[in-house]
């Protein structure tokens, strides 16, 4: 995983639902202010549902400690959109099914899945300043408490 206080290069471009418009550009345009980018697996399973639920109901707390959320999955941003309209996100979804979000994180990891061995994004959310620096990590995300994760990690980067 990238070290603390690097900046992770992030030039590659993604389709994203911003402000419920899809957008592509590169990825770093996204990080224009401290951000969190937080790191799932799919719309409409279980814990992915859980952990963007978690998200939402604490975006106002978050975004008055000076950050935005952002959301990477594999999905796409047709997929976004129907999953923001159906749960009303605001937050931005990105659209990553390459992993290369991860991948500049250094952070794809060996999975298992029925006995079968994978390599896909760790599940994970990443701090980053202003300048585009990570400033924190939640290196296990926990679906049901992940918004209470994210706010610690934001106490503990300041």
């Amino acid at each position: 995983m990238l070290s603390l206080g690097k900046k992770p290069k992030l030039t590659f471009k993604v389709d994203a639902l911003v402000d419920g418009k899809p957008i592509n550009g590169p990825f770093a345009t996204l990080l224009d202010g401290p951000t969190i980018v937080s790191v799932y697996m799919r719309n409409n399973t279980s814990a992915c549902d859980k952990q963007a639920a978690e998200m939402d109901k604490n975006e106002k707390a978050i975004v008055r400690q000076g950050f935005r959320l952002i959301a990477v999955s594999r999905d796409t941003c047709a997929s976004h959109a129907k999953y923001a309209a159906k749960h009303g996100y605001k937050f931005t979804l990105v659209a990553d099914p390459e992993d290369l979000f991860s991948q500049a994180l250094d952070a794809i990891v060996e999975k298992s899945m029925y006995g079968k061995k994978y390599l896909g994004p760790l599940r994970a959310a990443y701090l980053f300043s202003g300048e585009g620096k990570l400033i924190g990590v939640v290196p296990k995300v926990e679906a049901a408490a992940h918004g209470k994760q994210l706010l610690e990690a934001i106490a503990a980067a300041k």
